[in-house]
């Protein structure tokens, strides 16, 4: 589509991305407001294209909004070192790692009160009672 002008439901379609959520990345800041025509349609170009996978891949990857902010501005300076991007990886890829270390523990948890279930009465139910604990 290089060269041509896209409509928004173009764009949403060759990013696969839902054009309401294409009006929310502009309305805060991660599309610039777009072209409009005489008749008040938003036109979008290339770059537009390229920008939104950029921000679907970072969001794919798990990276919040803020650090895709962050990482998009970075992207324009291209002689300056990756240091600050590599920091962003990192420090998502450290949250992550807790994220798993948490599910681990569900998980641990969860098959223990599985295993404990007699499979009897509601009334002999570990499940059901290791949930009304906290009741």
């Amino acid at each position: 589509m290089t060269g041509d002008v896209l409509n928004i439901g173009d764009l949403a379609r060759e990013t696969e991305t839902k054009a309401e959520t294409i009006r929310y990345y502009e309305r805060i800041g991660l599309l610039s407001a777009p072209a409009r025509t005489s008749g008040n349609y938003r036109t979008y170009a290339e770059a537009d294209i390229m920008r939104l996978s950029f921000i679907r891949r970072a969001r794919a990857l798990g990276f919040s909004v803020g650090q895709i902010r962050t990482l998009l501005e970075l992207n324009h300076q291209k002689d300056q070192s990756c240091e600050q991007v590599d920091a962003i990886a990192r420090e998502h890829l450290a949250e992550v790692d807790r994220k798993l270390a948490g599910l681990t523990a569900l998980r641990a948890e969860l098959s223990t009160l599985i295993e404990q279930c007699s499979l009897r009465s509601i009334r002999e139910c570990r499940i059901i009672e290791a949930l009304a604990i906290s009741m």
